[in-house]
């Protein structure tokens, strides 16, 4: 159970969100390694359905005005609060400074969720820490500059790839009240985060890695035979940078003697678009479109298929994937896996030991499909060595214990 005065405070963007289980199962296991504290969400959840994983978080959950003049009077309140905090006018200074280069209805919203957040934490607080670099990182920097509380962040990929560097830099100098420390989750986005500190040693590699408690043993499945019905299963939000668009465009290559099926677990802003470009293109007898599932079904989906596929690809504005978990879940189940080089999931996946990765075009991706299914002897050696190489370097424990490490050190008062 949470602590009735926790020292440290848990800042996301949306809680719960089925996308998001990577954050869940860091924070469940953060409470299990003994430490206490409550999450402040910057907006209400928006999906239906729930993970069983959101049901152990055993701390409270506090929500922030998700549009400021939804909460005009809490609002007043907490400006008129935070005015008499001792770091206000520092705060309000590098907002001032921020908003000269951002001048948006969101970096305005930013400074009032941290008055908010500033005013109604309890008293004991005495370290923030926040999931994604750019907004909830902006919130939490106001807020502990606000109440002169170190924080610190954990980065993933949109946060780190579409964040300009001036902001990136600023929250990584202690001149400029930055995070005490950085965690983030891949390699690449370590690397580049490193270049922007004024010390590399503020960012730490941690990698979510998988808590395979949460997933039954893999299946034992007989080698598919190549003349069998190939299904197919992609897990992932319908947006650009899935790169779902240019896959569909694949299955139209495919040879017709190929008989496979295709089901899409995730909702997303592109949902229609991609439902039509389906029909357009005469696929939609073979594709199945399940919209937003919680584990259970995900599990269960993947322990029926043949080929996971995410063609991820580098969005028009710089978005990409980092190290999608969902990856590292396909493993878990045996299920062989189709992907891009792109970020950090060659991190995971060594192209044609642990799976295969594909350029993120059209042709390119259903000559990998064509060959995959023809050479289920292969997909399969694949599968497993992608099982070993799960179980050897990506549990998630390592990364929960160095963290931990960190976040006590903060609020502790260590370094």
């Amino acid at each position: 159970m949470t602590s009735p005065n926790p020292k440290l405070a848990v800042l996301v963007k949306g809680w719960p969100r089925l996308s998001e289980t990577f954050i869940a199962q860091e924070l469940v296991a953060l409470q299990e390694a003994g430490h206490h504290f409550d999450i402040w969400s910057l907006r209400h959840p928006t999906d239906t359905k729930r993970h069983p994983l959101h049901d152990r978080f055993q701390g409270k959950v506090h929500y922030l005005p998700e549009y400021l003049h939804d909460e005009p009077e809490r609002l007043i309140h907490a400006r008129a609060y935070a005015r008499r905090l001792p770091g206000y006018a520092r705060a309000y200074d590098i907002w001032r400074k921020d908003l000269r280069r951002d001048l948006s209805h969101n970096r305005i919203r930013r400074f009032g969720q941290a008055c908010v957040l500033a005013t109604e934490l309890p008293d004991d607080t005495r370290a923030l820490y926040a999931h994604f670099m750019h907004t909830p990182s902006s919130v939490a920097r106001y807020a502990a500059i606000m109440r002169d509380i170190p924080w610190s962040f954990s980065a993933h990929a949109k946060d780190i790839w579409t964040s300009p560097d001036w902001e990136k830099r600023e929250k990584l100098h202690s001149s400029t009240y930055g995070a005490t420390f950085g965690a983030t989750c891949t390699a690449i986005g370590a690397q580049h985060l490193r270049a922007l500190a004024d010390d590399p040693a503020r960012i730490d590699l941690i990698y979510h890695g998988l808590d395979l408690s949460r997933f039954p043993d893999a299946p034992r499945k007989a080698i598919r035979r190549s003349t069998d019905p190939f299904h197919m299963l992609s897990v992932g939000r319908l947006v650009e940078k899935k790169g779902f668009d240019r896959l569909l465009e694949a299955f139209a290559l495919l040879p017709e003697d190929l008989n496979w099926r295709w089901t899409h677990i995730g909702g997303g802003t592109l949902a229609d678009a991609l439902q039509q470009q389906a029909d357009v293109l005469g696929l939609s007898e073979r594709i199945t479109w399940k919209g937003a599932c919680d584990q259970p079904e995900v599990i269960a989906d993947m322990r029926q298929s043949d080929l996971f596929v995410l063609p991820s690809r580098i969005a028009a504005d710089g978005d990409r994937d980092g190290l999608p978990n969902v990856l590292m879940e396909a493993a878990s189940q045996l299920l062989p896996i189709l992907s891009t080089p792109v970020s950090a999931i060659p991190e995971f996946i060594e192209n044609g030991t642990h799976g295969m990765l594909s350029e993120d075009q059209p042709k390119a991706l259903a000559k990998a499909i064509t060959d995959l299914a023809a050479t289920p002897e292969m997909t399969t050696a694949m599968a497993q060595a992608a099982h070993e190489r799960l179980l050897a370097e990506f549990r998630m424990g390592p990364g929960i214990a160095r963290l931990s490490t960190r976040l006590h050190a903060l609020y502790c008062g260590g370094v």
